[in-house]
């Protein structure tokens, strides 16, 4: 299934039709709370191509997350400019950036990405809706079938195990055609079984529905099965 962006600049030349999917140029990322500065990024430049599952990596407050925030549109940089699929997201106006984040962009958190009280296809159908698509029951339980979850399609979110609520939320991510899927320590409480089940369905997610993967993870097997790894240190690349 092929994935395109809604947020792509109108090509002007071959080498232009193309942009990567997530570039930091020249970031920075500055918190202050009173008198007190905590730098965060310092001048991050990465280029994320399209199609590609990556790791980044590096020690507790090195920036990673930060820069998730920053990709998400959730948070606006000090300095720099962060650019997905070729438009910086500080220059989309309100309606652009909540577009965005509906129809391009998927976030998988360690945990707490259900509706714990919805069933697993009732979560995937409020994506859907949510991201402006056509919330078919059918298009849900395929989604979830194609991640091996069927026989969980009517089990409330808040029933299943670790592993599972990632990989639905992970065939949410399909069912929308998420362009982009942001992924925060996705196996951080999972053991390794369940850490391999959600490593397959991320896999996936870029080799059957085109998505561009990013992984902020300390699991040595997670970033070993992505395409390359990021590693931060300080808030710059090491």
């Amino acid at each position: 299934m092929e994935v395109t962006s809604l947020y792509v600049e109108p090509a002007v030349a071959d080498d232009a039709a193309d942009p990567p999917a997530l570039e930091a140029l020249d970031v920075f990322k500055i918190y202050r709370s009173g008198p007190v500065e905590t730098v965060a990024l310092r001048g991050l430049d990465l280029v994320i191509e399209r199609g590609e599952i990556v790791a980044l990596l590096g020690p507790s407050g090195c920036g990673k997350s930060t820069f998730l925030a920053l990709a998400a549109g959730l948070d606006e940089p000090s300095a720099g400019e962060v650019r997905a699929f070729g438009r910086p997201l500080t220059r989309l106006d309100g309606q652009e950036l909540a577009r965005y984040r509906a129809r391009d962009l998927a976030i998988v958190f360690q945990q707490d990405n259900l509706w714990p009280d919805l069933t697993a296809e009732q979560n995937v159908r409020l994506s859907l809706r949510l991201a402006g698509r056509r919330a078919s029951p059918l298009d849900a339980r395929a989604a979830l079938a194609e991640f091996d979850l069927a026989d969980r399609a009517s089990t409330k979110a808040g029933n299943l195990s670790g592993g599972e609520q990632q990989r639905v939320a992970i065939a949410a991510a399909a069912a929308r055609e998420a362009a982009l899927v942001l992924c925060d320590e996705p196996t951080g409480e999972l053991d390794l079984a369940n850490e391999e089940r959600v490593t397959g369905a991320l896999r996936r997610l870029r080799d059957d529905y085109g998505a561009t993967v990013v992984v902020v993870t300390h699991s040595p097997h997670l970033a070993g099965v992505c395409d390359r790894s990021i590693m931060l240190r300080d808030g710059r690349l090491a």
